[in-house]
């Protein structure tokens, strides 16, 4: 027969081994290998768009590749402020991931406008070539002395033109529109050459100044156009593709510094996964956009002789020629 004191010391065994075990599970609950970290990212357009569509495919593969250690909180449609305000947030650390247009960037990282001048690339699969190559990678390095990380090239398709007065056909029917631009200079002197007003714009504020009649029109991709339902507020759709349009997935440099050597490779492989996510939404919408634009009222026509677009640009492809340098025109002239 047991005895009272073993009967008594069975129980206190028991409650010392469930504490016991209690400790361990709350150790690893409480482990830092299993905490969640959340990134804020932020871009200009709705989640249903080329920067929604990269922003997805980034964070798809980051939490992917850390084990759900980071996860993305997503600020689509410019919920944390223009691009300007949100690249500043970015460079302060208090934004922690951005997709932006290369439009606004050049205002921080002035050699990225290189990329913006007019009729620079041939096509998409000559200017996909030239981002992804040499040119490509050594414009994005330049980010990190202004006090931005920049990853990888995503896209917005080549840049189209709308407006309420008339068609464009010539360059004498640019004569006198108030065109919105971004805060670009390269852009801002193209318009200004070819006898426009072009009328520098934070994206939020554009559809209330198109519905108001303080500009006559502006000049996106296809995407930005259909995502923003710009037919609702503009009659006359050119397709000039008269720039290319890139973006940029950027991380804050203080969210980098805290990340380790594997996650910033994962991180880099993300971005870079995003920006094909935002290609491949660019080669499926761009036809279609042009349809349902046309299905919605508008009035398209196409630009199909360039030549007197580039003939009237020539004073501002000097100007070009001096700021960016002729020698690296002609390296991206000869990207085959």
């Amino acid at each position: 027969m047991m005895s009272l004191r073993r009967l008594l010391r069975v129980p206190a065994l028991r409650v010392s081994a469930a504490f016991a075990a209690a400790g361990v599970s709350m150790g690893l609950l409480a482990s830092p290998a299993l905490a969640q970290t959340e990134v804020k990212i932020a871009y200009a357009l709705p989640v249903a768009s080329h920067y929604g569509a990269a922003a997805n495919a980034w964070g798809a593969a980051v939490e992917k590749g850390t084990g759900g250690r980071y996860v993305f909180k997503h600020f689509p449609a410019s919920a944390l402020g223009g691009e300007r305000e949100t690249i500043e947030g970015l460079q302060l650390g208090t934004v922690d991931m951005m997709i932006a247009s290369t439009g606004t960037l050049s205002n921080f990282v002035p050699d990225v406008g290189v990329v913006d001048i007019p009729f620079l690339f041939r096509d998409l699969a000559h200017a996909r070539k030239t981002l992804d190559g040499p040119v490509g990678q050594e414009l994005l390095a330049k980010f990190k002395g202004r006090g931005l990380v920049a990853l990888a090239w995503g896209e917005q398709g080549f840049r189209q033109m709308t407006n309420n007065k008339h068609a464009v056909n010539a360059p004498d029917d640019m004569k006198g529109l108030k065109i919105r631009t971004m805060e670009n200079p390269v852009h801002i002197t193209a318009f200004k050459t070819l006898g426009a007003a072009p009328t520098p714009m934070s994206w939020p504020e554009v559809t209330g100044a198109l519905q108001q009649g303080t500009i006559d029109g502006q000049e996106n991709p296809m995407s930005v156009i259909v995502s923003a339902k710009l037919n609702q507020v503009q009659k006359y759709l050119t397709l000039s593709d008269h720039v290319y349009s890139p973006m940029v997935l950027l991380v804050s440099p203080k969210l980098w510094a805290k990340l380790s050597d594997a996650d910033k490779a994962v991180f880099t492989a993300g971005a870079k996964d995003g920006a094909q996510a935002s290609r491949a939404f660019v080669d499926e919408n761009e036809a279609k956009g042009i349809e349902a634009m046309k299905a919605a009222g508008m009035q398209v026509n196409r630009i199909a002789d360039k030549a007197p677009f580039q003939a009237a640009l020539a004073p501002a492809f000097q100007q070009y020629q001096t700021k960016f340098g002729k020698a690296l025109l002609d390296r991206i002239a000869a990207v085959q």
